[in-house]
């Protein structure tokens, strides 16, 4: 019974210190926050607002009042390398993002121009310049630059999301873009082109670890494309972590769920031209993904016999629109080919706006920037004949593979690599391509 007591004693002493530690927390806590709230009441701003930076001297000197109204008047190509859109694709914008954008007037202090926002916004995308660079020439605080330009991407994606960058929900929708790559680059069956790109960023914080770190050695957010035949993103998934692959990042995206599914309805399979053997609809992609049959990529290089060259060039001609189309969007949007200084979820945001306005050039001004495509002026006629005929087409019955969507996903790639050097699917050009 004494030691009984004993313990009971120990512990009731154990938790009364407890109470005592936490009551001096508390008190230090409290003692903290006054000194702060002294501090800053002794605290006096040198300036309400810097002279240079007023109203008045940014009209006066501002590249919004000054350049851009110059650049509009006498050198139309120059405002549009300034802002990456010619003035009436800005005008446009202006109109339908402003009343988003636009604030309050009130006594206090004037707000900014939804037209100032909105060209400073652009030139940040454009140029990847930094807000304490920027605030030099634009006349406009940094600290306000870095509130307003989440105002603005919010904006852009808000008004034009829904309209630029639709995810198909049918399968008619998506039939149409399986036609777009069997009529521009004589790859049929495929629902889109499917990569990864890395938008760098700094550090996001000391505890991120190596989270953010990839294998090319600096940190960065990862972008995950899927692309028509005319360069448009259909889908995005931006914000994995730059350590995490492709493959990992599209095998936990909610799309690969809901069309493995059946969620979002793709096309029931159908024979390719001049074939009567029902074959899947597929996404492609590099080496990264796993080959199933409703994803195909490219034979290994090593060993490859010459109809898998010839696969091989057929499928990275209709996959390189990805590569393209992010080619075109760092070079519009030279932000993200800088090291952004933005925490995770503001290069998600900016990255999103980019892309929606990306998709809107490509709707309403589609050949700009067209010499950044691979394009090509060949013959794509089509020799008509039994392509099977004389062929050995074993290897689309027996494949080796570790379970069954790999070894159907084999069997579906063999087909198309006998489709595409048959008659029925072959092009003038590819002999001459490996």
């Amino acid at each position: 019974m004494a030691c009984q007591a004993r313990v009971a004693l120990q512990c009731r002493t154990a938790l009364l210190q407890v109470q005592l530690n936490l009551q001096d927390v508390e008190i230090d806590m409290q003692e903290y926050i006054a000194r702060r709230r002294r501090r800053r009441k002794e605290q006096r701003r040198r300036w309400w607002s810097k002279k240079w930076l007023g109203p008045e001297r940014r009209r006066q000197f501002g590249l919004y009042d000054q350049l851009m109204v110059e650049l509009r008047r006498e050198d139309t190509a120059a405002f549009c390398n300034f802002v990456r859109m010619p003035p009436g694709m800005f005008d446009e914008l202006l109109a339908r993002v402003g009343p988003r954008i636009t604030k309050q007037y009130t006594s206090f202090r004037a707000p900014l121009e939804p037209g100032l926002k909105l060209a400073v916004t652009l030139r940040h995308l454009a140029s990847g310049a930094k807000f304490m660079d920027m605030r030099y020439s634009w006349r406009v605080p940094h600290n306000t630059i870095s509130i307003f330009v989440r105002e603005v991407c919010q904006a852009i994606i808000d008004e034009y999301v829904d309209e630029v960058m639709p995810l198909p929900t049918d399968a008619a929708e998506w039939q149409v873009i399986a036609d777009g790559f069997k009529q521009k680059w004589n790859f049929p069956h495929t629902l889109g082109a499917l990569d990864g790109k890395h938008i760098r960023c700094k550090k996001p914080h000391a505890g991120s670890g190596s989270t953010y770190f990839n294998y090319k050695k600096f940190f960065s957010v990862l972008l995950l494309g899927l692309v028509d035949a005319d360069y448009k993103f259909v889908w995005v998934d931006i914000g994995g972590r730059g350590a995490a692959g492709d493959a990992q990042v599209w095998n936990e995206s909610d799309l690969k769920d809901a069309v493995y599914t059946g969620k979002v309805p793709i096309p029931q399979p159908d024979p390719l031209p001049m074939d009567n053997e029902d074959v899947p609809y597929f996404f492609i992609g590099d080496d990264a993904f796993a080959l199933r049959p409703n994803m195909q990529k490219p034979y290994t290089l090593r060993g490859m016999s010459r109809e898998e060259r010839i696969f091989n060039y057929r499928l990275s001609r209709a996959r390189r629109v990805v590569e393209n189309a992010f080619g075109i969007l760092a070079n519009r949007f030279q932000v993200l080919m800088s090291t952004m200084q933005h925490t995770p979820g503001t290069v998600r945001l900016i990255t999103t706006a980019c892309i929606c306005l990306h998709n809107l050039m490509r709707i309403r001004y589609p050949r700009m920037q067209n010499q950044l495509l691979d394009r090509e002026d060949a013959n794509h006629n089509v020799i008509n004949g039994e392509w099977r005929q004389g062929r050995n087409m074993r290897d689309c019955v027996v494949v080796q593979g570790p379970n069954r969507d790999n070894r159907e996903g084999k069997k579906q790639r063999n087909l198309l690599k006998h489709w595409v050097n048959s008659p029925a699917g072959s092009v003038p050009w590819q002999d001459r391509m490996i």
